[in-house]
């Protein structure tokens, strides 16, 4: 763990709540940019993200220093990320994230979409997040946390409390899933003129 997690977290746990807004400063970015992946919208990630800083600082005194600061906030944010899929699936899905994929107002009659105001570039990136989005989650987790985190495969099982073989197993079967779905959006796509 680094030297200056550590003395923030002492820092922390002996009173200094500012101690801890630098950790927070520190890893919120990297945790919210993992958690859109994973849970398909910017609204929902802000919400799971706030919920795991919350937890990490109430359990703060539990943290054991063998693992590093980052890892243990992620299995917070993990496990509640995990949560709101279930309340989501359970409702029927998050509003939020239909809106972010498509672009339409969820109570909007007649959506459209001008695809002329969107760069190429753009288009791509939704297309990739629209295919995790269709992964199990078992698969899109285990490949967000190997590709977007660069976790190792020992972390990974760690996190996601199954063997290694498991994990290796999942990274392959995403990976395979993920270019199957591109490669069928790719040939839908009208060819430009």
């Amino acid at each position: 763990m680094k030297s200056d997690d550590t003395r923030l977290i002492e820092l922390t746990l002996a009173g200094d709540n500012e101690a801890f807004g630098e950790l927070v400063t520190r890893y919120q970015d990297r945790l919210f940019g993992t958690l859109v992946h994973m849970l398909g919208s910017v609204h929902d990630a802000r919400d799971v993200g706030q919920e795991a800083f919350l937890s990490a600082f109430e359990k703060l005194h539990t943290f054991r220093k063998e693992a590093s600061f980052y890892s243990w906030l992620f299995r917070i944010a993990y496990n509640a990320a995990v949560t709101n899929r279930r309340k989501l699936k359970r409702r029927g899905g998050s509003l939020d994230a239909n809106y972010e994929r498509t672009g339409n107002e969820p109570a909007d009659p007649n959506p459209t979409t001008d695809p002329s105001h969107q760069l190429r570039t753009e288009e791509r990136v939704q297309q990739v997040r629209d295919a995790l989005d269709q992964l199990a989650p078992d698969y899109r987790d285990a490949l967000i946390l190997k590709e977007m985190e660069g976790m190792r495969y020992d972390e990974i099982a760690d996190l996601l409390g199954c063997p290694i073989g498991t994990v290796r197993s999942r990274i392959h079967r995403a990976r395979y899933e993920l270019k199957e779905i591109l490669e069928r959006s790719m040939e839908r796509e009208p060819e430009a003129t």
